[in-house]
């Protein structure tokens, strides 16, 4: 026998237990699509369903999904195909969820520790699709989410800057420069991944699917902003926007805010441009209009005149040097400060100094640009952020980070991810009002945070920052978890099937749900069934008729599955 034919006479469209990662994972992408889910705020509201109808087991043993069960009484559903029972989606979600997701009005931080497998990036999914949900019942305050999961380009950039010449990749060099990461380099990260975003949006260029929504007309939308606001944007744009071609970038922004450079900016360049017409009109006056006045009497020169002539020539080269000595170096020296402190963008002083030209620095203070490590200036920064994108419906801010031991350079080295996520532990970083982080980060973290000192935790603060030291699965939960997938993979004109029905009826529940409990995670109970179902049909014939799954298949497979899950955790086996 096949799974194929297993499945089909169960009514089955496909494995449910074949997914091993959320993203790639079609059962759990469905899950969420199903008719009559619908999310709102905090909590999940299922859509009211026609009432089951109860008869007797004996009218439906033509039925091959409950023949021969010891229940008196059987469910059969009838309602039309739009109302699916939608019961089981809320046995997706993890017991912890809502402590996590908060309220995306007022949004708060969290930090969860999880094994792999454990659901952490199904978490991030269900959170994203959970702020989608809120965003359309409140498009006046919304919530956006930023994905801070993807550290690959982030830290690539990072070691390429602090590595300097020697660029060896040995674990000890590695070490050493992730080290040196800090928090306003997350914060810069963070600032990175939204500003061209939004320049993006309003210069309806998407090179990528990262989009933000900014609403129907973001272009006249911003001209109307208040002038502050629209220079808040323009600076975050000279720092924080892609490399390719910024300063142009920063110019064609500029003019499309409708702002003007400083006054004295523009005169300077007036004068390099156009200074040179005075004195040279000045001398063709002299010399060709009026050349006794130039001359003076008895054929001397004229002192008042040719002091007029030097002295209009030497404004001239003043300006002109102010323009293209004094100005553009104190640009590219300002340039340079900058580059030096945003470490994981690979601009150069050039594109620096090009973009700030723009922007009239005079309404800053002179702290305000990032040319220090210190944490109150980018602090600003993102208090810019906020304010531009409440213009825009956004009232908070949710960053998810995830899969930080997946980057090369990472490796899932334990002391590395210490190096990297240690800088956001930090209370006023978390507690800032309209931003909330959801850390979903692996349980090696977890061990290595128990070995902190007390004064670390004083500046965490964990007891403020809804922390979960451990992402755990009980044998109930995955129970419904797999009963929800399995529902999930069958047509609405299906009969009505349990998990328990595709196994023999020596097989009570809390067989299968002992058995799952051994597994702890979502991914490795997944394997288990999987595994139940293909050993029982590599032993039995179509012909023998055999469909339901023997207690001696579930007893073996759950002794090797419970040994591969213990070898996993003492590192013994891959996967």
């Amino acid at each position: 026998m096949t799974l194929s034919t297993f499945f089909e006479h169960w009514h089955i469209t496909e494995n449910p237990f074949r997914g091993e990662e959320a993203r790639q994972d079609p059962v759990f992408l469905r899950l969420g699509d199903l008719p009559g889910f619908s999310t709102s705020g905090a909590s999940l509201q299922l859509q009211p369903r026609t009432p089951p109808v109860m008869v007797n087991a004996g009218e439906q043993n033509e039925t091959p999904a409950m023949d021969g069960r010891p229940d008196a009484i059987r469910p059969v559903f009838e309602p039309p195909p739009a109302a699916v029972s939608n019961a089981h989606l809320r046995r997706t979600a993890h017991s912890d969820f809502e402590k996590i997701a908060g309220n995306f009005d007022r949004p708060a931080t969290a930090i969860v520790f999880g094994e792999k497998g454990s659901g952490k990036t199904a978490i991030r999914m269900q959170l994203e699709e959970r702020i989608k949900a809120f965003n359309a019942e409140h498009p006046g305050e919304r919530c956006l989410m930023i994905a801070y999961d993807e550290l690959n380009p982030i830290l690539d950039r990072f070691f390429e800057r602090m590595a300097g010449e020697r660029k060896t990749t040995d674990g000890g060099h590695i070490n050493e420069a992730f080290k040196k990461f800090r928090l306003v380099d997350h914060i810069d990260a963070i600032l990175s991944i939204v500003v061209p975003r939004i320049v993006n949006e309003l210069f309806n260029d998407h090179l990528t699917s990262e989009r933000i929504e900014l609403g129907p007309e973001p272009r006249r939308h911003v001209r109307k902003l208040d002038v502050h606001v629209r220079q808040d944007l323009l600076l975050l744009q000279a720092i924080y926007d892609r490399p390719e071609n910024t300063d142009a970038r920063t110019r064609r922004l500029r003019r499309l805010l409708r702002l003007s450079r400083a006054a004295t900016a523009i005169m300077t360049s007036l004068a390099a441009a156009f200074g040179w017409i005075v004195p040279v009109a000045f001398l063709v006056w002299a010399l060709f209009f009026a050349p006794e006045s130039f001359q003076g009497t008895e054929g001397k020169g004229n002192p008042l005149v040719t002091g007029v002539a030097l002295g209009l020539i030497a404004l001239y080269l003043i300006a002109l040097g102010k323009y293209l000595l004094i100005d553009r170096l104190g640009l590219l020296r300002l340039g340079h400060k900058v580059r030096k402190q945003v470490r994981i963008s690979l601009r150069g002083d050039r594109s620096y100094a090009h973009s700030l030209r723009e922007v009239d620095l005079r309404m800053y203070d002179p702290g305000a640009l990032p040319t220090t490590s210190s944490d109150e200036t980018r602090y600003a920064m993102l208090d810019r952020l906020k304010r531009v994108l409440k213009h825009f419906g956004y009232t908070g801010i949710v960053v998810i980070i995830d899969r930080v031991d997946e980057p090369t350079l990472m490796s899932g080295d334990p002391e590395r991810m210490q190096a990297v996520i240690w800088p956001l532990m930090n209370n006023k970083f978390l507690q800032q009002p309209g931003l909330g982080f959801k850390m979903l980060l692996p349980i090696e973290l977890r061990h290595m945070l128990f070995r902190e000192s007390a004064a670390f935790f004083q500046e965490a603060r964990l007891d403020k920052q809804n922390l979960i030291e451990r992402l755990t699965w009980t044998g109930a939960m995955l129970y419904d978890l797999c009963d929800a997938r399995l529902q999930a993979c069958r047509p609405a004109s299906a009969p009505p099937l349990k998990l328990l029905d595709l196994f023999a009826e020596d097989v009570t529940v809390q067989d299968l749900v002992d058995a799952l409990d051994q597994m702890h995670q979502p991914r490795d109970a997944f394997k288990m069934l999987y595994q139940c179902f293909n050993e029982h049909c590599s032993n039995v014939t179509e012909a023998q008729g055999q469909w339901r799954v023997p207690r001696l298949v579930l007893e073996n497979v759950r002794k090797d599955q419970a040994e591969r899950v213990r070898q996993l955790y003492r590192g013994m086996r891959p996967a």
